[in-house]
């Protein structure tokens, strides 16, 4: 029997807080446009279909116009190589459901979005990989390649890692890839915050570009701001694989909502325009941060994270982490996410972290409530 999959941690705490708090600065996306916004972006004939859009079921896979505008935004995959979801969570459910079997091995990077190691638990054993929080986050290569087992299936990463922003450097991706061809092993990649890199040099190529049983999961929450569009996807240029997650996917959502497709479509297109805005507010909150950090030397250890708008910082107060973020919510309004919404069943995570998110345009005034709670309680 599979086993029962423990409550995610993080949307527990979200149930809580993220609705309440004045301030959600653990919100792991870029502020979302208006309606009103993204249709202005969209060309006369995408608003048109748009206006006149039946409202009956979609495809599956997603419709033909969709995957072949994300098609586009790989190297090498086209519009056959793609299937959408209802978000990210459904594509990491499907994949994992799919591609893992009771008798297999899995290996996943950790820290890391709960669902990339809850799910696979629920199939098979698993093991943690740790990014080394004591140097800058690094993954250790040879630590990975002893983790492999004669039974391994699959290696999962995140890079732009969730939630430190971590990105390693193109020699350890090119390492991964190389372990996994030589071992016959599927490489799951979670690319949802590609394109939000600090420095454009340090974006790593999508998997399913760089090796022939890599899958790329991406979304239109994160880097664009379109979270309620509730549209992800998975690129993969294996057939079968793609068949069989069409085939579990009728037991979820079977199809797509047409109208968060037609707009998915519309942001897509306008992608350069959507991811210059996503930037710009990224880097102007940045300043404010790097600002706010410095007036509390000793008390955070704060490095500004290679991609993607959160980071993972470490907090010395000696009231401790869970303390703090409850006490910042409860009486200032500001919500941080405490280091065991991380806890990980597969490896240890500092216990002294908190994440934080920096890409919404709130970001100033809740920088600036933190200030003063911190001011008027060491006062």
């Amino acid at each position: 029997m599979a086993e029962r999959m423990r409550d995610f941690a993080l949307e527990v705490h979200f149930s809580r807080w993220e609705f309440k708090a004045r301030y959600n600065m653990a919100a792991s996306d870029v502020q979302s446009l208006s309606l009103d916004q993204l249709l202005q972006l969209a060309t006369p004939e995408d608003r048109s279909a748009f206006e006149h859009l039946s409202l009956g079921y979609t495809e599956t896979f997603g419709s033909p116009a969709l995957r072949d505008q994300i098609a586009k935004s790989y190297d090498s995959v086209k519009a056959d190589q793609i299937i959408c979801f209802a978000g990210a969570q459904e594509g990491i459910y499907i994949a994992m459901k799919v591609l893992l079997e009771a008798h297999d091995h899995a290996i996943v990077i950790v820290p890391n979005y709960q669902s990339a190691e809850t799910i696979p638990l629920s199939v098979c054993e698993v093991t943690g990989v740790a990014l080394d929080s004591e140097h800058d986050w690094q993954l250790d290569i040879e630590k990975l390649a002893a983790a492999i087992r004669p039974n391994t299936k699959l290696i999962s990463i995140n890079f732009p890692n969730n939630p430190t922003g971590h990105i390693i450097p193109r020699a350890s991706f090119d390492a991964i890839v190389e372990l996994c061809r030589r071992h016959g092993l599927w490489l799951f990649s979670d690319e949802v915050y590609r394109l939000l890199e600090r420095d454009p040099a340090k974006r790593l190529p999508a998997a399913v570009d760089a090796y022939e049983k890599g899958v790329s999961l991406n979304v239109m929450s994160k880097a664009y701001g379109l979270a309620g569009l509730r549209i992800g996807w998975l690129a993969c240029k294996d057939p079968r694989a793609l068949v069989q997650w069409e085939r579990y996917k009728h037991y979820l959502s079977i199809c797509n909502a047409a109208p968060s497709e037609q707009l998915a479509l519309i942001a897509l297109k306008a992608g350069a325009t959507i991811l210059q805005r996503s930037r710009g507010i990224i880097d102007s909150n940045l300043t404010v941060l790097n600002a706010f950090f410095a007036q509390f030397p000793g008390l955070f250890d704060w490095k500004v994270p290679d991609g993607g708008c959160i980071g993972f910082v470490r907090y010395h107060g000696e009231d401790g982490v869970e303390s703090f973020t409850q006490d910042l919510v409860e009486q200032a309004g500001v919500l941080l996410l405490p280091a065991s919404v991380y806890r990980s069943e597969l490896h240890d995570v500092p216990t002294n972290a908190f994440r934080l998110g920096f890409g919404r345009t709130f970001v100033p005034q809740g920088v600036q409530a933190m200030t003063d709670w911190l001011r008027a309680r060491t006062a």
